[in-house]
């Protein structure tokens, strides 16, 4: 592209004067393959951005997209209906565990996380317990990039700009040294979750209103719970009326080998958001899916019928074109059975993550989970940013896209990915890391 046409557009999350030196630019996409301008078949490594575990280009969602189009292009979510929202609810309620029954759509992970924020505090109001508006979050914690999603996000780069956020303080992180190197869960850290005991002596129950974690932390670089950690969560939690939010933007929808974090790990939440795999990345989406419980102390204490319970949404809440989109996609995840597959393939992934990479010049630790994969690469002096950068560009040179982020390469085959295909893309990375010791 002609250097000149990339100026106006500010770049999110890019170092924009690199890419505009030297643009890595993605015409289209198919299976597990993008192609670049220069017509060179790239393997995405990362779904997308955690987005397209079915892989790119699945007729079945362009179809039922221009249909919708064509049929209703848009609705106006406040006040009116339209079909495929309710069905597109319902068929959310119908994956979720216990009785996480009431769907609120959104458009990204980072407004589901406001939502779900917002939800919290509303909640305890009704409840009679306004003094409940504190949230615990957790270090190397990621909830998207509104206001409160970086005030109870523990990653310092994303807040450190922007000044005084929402009241939120921030449990260890579980990334201990003796865990590098850990396959799956690692067996040592449950305990940290005692430290929200230690919060709650500091702040009184009654002036917090949630816990939120992710169940998997992703955008930190695939930190996996430590086995029995959630559960103290929860029973922590309950015994001191705080509500648990669970924020599987990643994890939701297949990526840990079940439909969520949830069930995989044997916790459910009060509050649970998502985003990126319900439309497999093809339409932005998102929705936050509370408890019943949750729902019905909004409808008890609405006032005449025609009220607004909740004041709070979004123009493009439940777009019919999204829904669309997430109907199909959710179709095909279902009936392909990929989450299954991705049970059944990660001990694969797994394998030769860490038989490949773990020995590898500059990689401290490896760690995954599911079809979720992540190296921490020991920093030049005072540049910790720089090596995952110089990999990740090595990688696009070979034909790869991977995620860099902080300290860490990312990976996510997509839930569709081939072992050969896995093969090819670890080995390049074997191969990289060792043309950059």
């Amino acid at each position: 592209m002609d250097k000149k046409a990339l100026e106006a557009h500010w770049m999110p999350y890019t170092g924009n004067r690199q890419f505009k030196a030297d643009p890595r630019i993605i015409t289209s996409a198919q299976d597990v393959w993008y192609t670049d301008d220069r017509g060179r078949k790239i393997l995405d490594g990362h779904s997308g951005l955690w987005t397209s575990g079915l892989g790119h280009g699945r007729e079945e969602i362009s179809v039922a997209v221009g249909q919708q189009i064509r049929e209703l292009d848009f609705a106006p979510p406040f006040q009116f209906g339209h079909p495929k929202a309710f069905e597109l609810a319902n068929r959310v309620k119908e994956l979720m565990p216990g009785d996480l029954d009431y769907v609120f759509f959104t458009n990204s992970g980072s407004e589901s996380a406001d939502t779900s924020l917002k939800m919290a505090r509303a909640y305890w109001r009704l409840q009679g317990q306004p003094t409940k508006t504190r949230f615990i979050g957790r270090m190397k914690g990621y909830h998207g990039v509104n206001f409160g999603g970086i005030s109870v996000g523990g990653i310092a780069a994303n807040r450190k700009f922007f000044g005084q956020g929402i009241e939120a303080d921030h449990l260890r992180h579980t990334m201990l040294p003796e865990n590098q190197f850990s396959r799956g869960m690692p067996e040592q850290g449950a305990e940290l979750a005692d430290e929200l005991n230690e919060m709650i002596a500091l702040h009184d129950a009654s002036t917090i209103a949630a816990v939120i974690v992710e169940p998997m932390a992703g955008s930190a670089g695939v930190i996996p719970p430590p086995v029995g950690y959630l559960q103290r969560l929860r029973e922590i939690c309950d015994a001191n009326d705080i509500l648990l939010i669970f924020d599987e933007v990643i994890t939701g929808f297949g990526r840990c080998g079940a439909l969520t974090g949830a069930d995989e790990f044997g916790v459910v939440p009060d509050i649970l958001n998502v985003a990126k795999q319900i439309t497999n990345g093809a339409v932005p989406m998102g929705a936050v899916i509370a408890k019943a419980s949750i729902y019905e102390m909004f409808m008890a204490h609405g006032g005449p019928d025609y009220a607004l319970e909740f004041a709070h949404g979004y123009t493009y809440s439940a777009h019919p074109v999204a829904c669309a989109a997430g109907l199909a996609a959710l179709d095909i995840l279902t009936r392909e059975e990929l989450p299954q597959r991705v049970a059944a393939e990660a001990p694969y992934f797994e394998a030769l993550l860490h038989d490949s990479l773990a020995d590898k010049p500059h990689v401290s630790d490896v760690r995954n989970y599911g079809f979720a994969g992540a190296l921490t690469l020991a920093s030049y002096p005072g540049e910790p940013l720089r090596r995952p950068f110089e990999v990740a560009m090595r990688m696009w040179e070979k034909g790869f896209l991977v995620r860099y982020g902080g300290d860490t390469i990312q990976l996510a085959p997509m839930f569709v990915m081939a072992r050969d295909e896995m093969d090819s893309l670890i080995g390049a990375l074997a191969q990289s890391l060792e043309e950059l010791a």
